[in-house]
């Protein structure tokens, strides 16, 4: 039982340290919250597991604490979004480049022939 305890400690120490990777690298807000919220809680969960693997008579205690963390997580997430999205933030999307200048196409092409 020790030994799952510990692989269950170090799954949720991984999936917190995503999580805070997650936060880092992602572009905006909502996708940073949707990074934080999911690894951070699983990575939580993993973590209370591997404590109570390791503390059998902690167990009532544990269970209340990942009950809090399974309904707070996410319905903070959603709020803080809502209220991001009703402040004005508005969700990051990928743009496409412009298309290039027909002038300035002219002019390669131009360019291109004298030098043949």
């Amino acid at each position: 039982m020790r030994l799952a305890g510990d692989l269950l400690l170090l799954l949720g120490a991984a999936f917190a340290c995503l999580g805070a990777l997650g936060l880092i690298r992602m572009p905006d807000v909502y996708n940073r919250l949707q990074a934080g919220t999911k690894s951070v809680t699983l990575g939580t969960m993993a973590i209370l597991l591997g404590i109570g693997l390791h503390q059998p008579h902690w167990w009532s205690n544990l269970l209340m604490i990942a009950v809090l963390v399974l309904f707070t997580n996410p319905v903070s997430s959603a709020a803080i979004a809502r209220a991001g999205l009703l402040a004005g933030l508005r969700p990051w999307r990928v743009t496409q480049p412009a298309p290039p200048d027909a002038a300035a196409l002219a002019e390669d092409t131009v360019e291109q022939g004298d030098a043949c």
